[in-house]
């Protein structure tokens, strides 16, 4: 995947930099420091992703985010910025992922890997399958028929409407197998996305998502809420 990092901060280029050497799947193509020079890079270096800080002097990260929406072939988005509240605005615009700065590997490495399950991909069909265990026996399970994934410390328990079944892959690995089929709902917890019906708040505050299939009601971590909303706004097909 070819990386743009926009960012007038120095000292934050580096950082991107350092953390993306780690990932063999990943080029830096440029790094540039104000929104204009970002427009030109992608004109140039056709990136697949960048890496877009929000406070910029000049065209400012979201007013050059809107401009890149208009190419013909637009990269994808990731925003980093130090202020939460700019997530919301983010999704609205398309992006991705947000990164709250200072960035954490761990969080690079979830928006890199949601990055690369929207890309075109020539394995398209095999993601309507999981492998699980039942007892001694593999099975397959197809997954339109998943209601949830959670994460305990060594495995992912797949919950379907036959009770549940366990995954040796990662939550990280199946987001980056078939995110686009599947939406985050907190750090242990995947859902299909055609099983997402709407929220509930609760009087302290949780966000509780509800589920078609199930009466499960899971909690949505504050990190994934705009995400989730801007799902639940976005038009059927």
């Amino acid at each position: 995947m070819r990386v743009l990092i926009a960012d007038d901060e120095p000292l934050a280029r580096v950082r991107l930099r350092s953390l993306l050497a780690r990932r063999p799947d990943v080029t830096v193509v440029g790094e540039v420091a104000d929104g204009d020079a970002m427009l030109d890079a992608c004109v140039q270096l056709k990136p697949d992703l960048v890496l877009l800080d929000v406070e910029m002097p000049g065209l400012t990260g979201t007013a050059a985010a809107r401009r890149l929406a208009a190419f013909p072939t637009p990269p994808q988005v990731v925003f980093c910025t130090a202020y939460e509240q700019h997530a919301l605005s983010a999704f609205d615009l398309g992006a991705t992922d947000y990164l709250l700065k200072p960035v954490r590997a761990e969080r690079l490495d979830e928006a890199l890997d949601r990055a690369a399950a929207r890309q075109p991909s020539p394995r398209a069909e095999r993601g309507a399958w999981l492998r699980a265990r039942s007892g001694s026996d593999e099975v397959r399970v197809a997954l339109d028929e998943v209601l949830y994934l959670l994460a305990d410390e060594k495995y992912v328990a797949v919950h379907h409407a036959g009770g549940m079944w366990l995954i040796d892959e990662s939550l990280r690995q199946l987001e980056a197998a078939h995110g686009d089929r599947l939406v985050r709902l907190h750090r242990n917890c995947l859902v299909p996305r055609v099983r997402l019906q709407g929220l509930k708040t609760l009087p302290d505050g949780r966000v509780l998502a509800r589920l078609s299939g199930t009466d499960v009601a899971l909690e949505v971590s504050r990190r994934n809420l705009p995400a989730v909303r801007q799902l639940l706004r976005a038009p059927g097909p």
